[in-house]
């Protein structure tokens, strides 16, 4: 870890909600006046779109489990060498992956390419004078042989929904946006289950914070329905790692006073209506945030 050079670490399973983690962290930023070194999770996986699926199938033949989730189609070492050089230069490699045309055109117009979606564009080093690196993606807290990334954050911020609303979120999200049937997106989830135990759920282990959604709704049976419950048909609940509450001087009673109708379920967790997530997000990682900046002007 370093305070010189912080490192923020966004990390959650798909469709979990990291983008609204992501905006707070924007608005933040912005209000502060600091400029982060934003890295997608999405540009550390190990294949591009067309090699990927040719690696699924590979794997499925042979019946062997392989999915985004897991090492083997990822480059968790390439990510640590980022986080740990970073933290000692303020620097490092970067690329990005073209979810879409218009990403694709944004970054052709950039770099002089003629790239397409589902590619990478080259690796770039990340241009001196940002004041810490944000990472928002799937792996920012794995651990393996090789690799530590979770060591590497200086705060680690999990952001994960009970696992039938994160199944209800992806089935919805990837009918919408992708064009993929229930049935389809439910052969993927299966598929990815192994990896999902294996390297996206211990992270939430780690981390310094968690934000976790859980519906007021019901939905015992994720895979029969089709709308996705509103922030206000949930609860978010916060908990906050041993230690965290005295690294970052987390005041309960402040949150609470601040936050109409939270409450506090354990002595390290704190529980806000769903719509009231975002606004929670900025009350208590402002602080926190404006606490590493200074330190960092202290040492420079």
């Amino acid at each position: 870890m370093s305070k010189r050079h912080p490192v923020v670490s966004v990390t959650g399973s798909s469709g979990a909600g990291t983008s609204t983690v992501k905006r707070a962290f924007e608005h933040i930023f912005k209000r502060e006046g600091i400029v982060p070194a934003v890295v997608e999770g999405d540009s550390y996986h190990r294949y591009e779109r067309g090699p990927m699926k040719e690696a699924m199938n590979a794997a499925l033949a042979k019946g062997e489990n392989f999915s985004h989730f897991g090492p083997e189609a990822n480059l968790f070492d390439k990510l640590a060498e980022l986080f740990q050089t970073y933290g000692e230069t303020g620097s490092g490699q970067k690329r990005y992956y073209l979810h879409s045309v218009e990403e694709a055109a944004e970054h052709n117009a950039r770099l002089g390419t003629n790239l397409e979606p589902g590619q990478f564009t080259p690796w770039e080093t990340i241009p001196s004078g940002t004041d810490l690196l944000f990472y928002e993606g799937l792996h920012g807290g794995v651990q393996g042989e090789g690799y530590d990334v979770a060591g590497l954050a200086d705060l680690l911020v999990g952001v994960v929904p009970v696992v039938n609303l994160e199944w209800i979120q992806k089935i919805a999200r990837d009918n919408k946006e992708r064009g993929y049937s229930a049935e389809a997106t439910v052969d993927t989830i299966l598929r990815r289950m192994p990896d999902y135990i294996n390297h996206i759920c211990p992270q939430f282990s780690r981390t310094d914070i968690n934000f976790q959604r859980v519906s007021t709704v019901d939905t015992s049976n994720p895979f029969m329905i089709r709308d996705i419950p509103t922030p206000d048909e949930s609860f978010v609940i916060i908990h906050f790692r041993k230690g965290a509450r005295e690294k970052w001087g987390i005041d309960f009673a402040y949150l609470l006073d601040m936050i109409h109708d939270s409450f506090m379920s354990s002595p390290t967790s704190i529980v806000v209506n769903g719509g009231k997530m975002g606004f929670a997000m900025e009350l208590i990682l402002t602080p926190i945030i404006h606490r590493m900046i200074e330190e960092k002007k202290k040492l420079a």
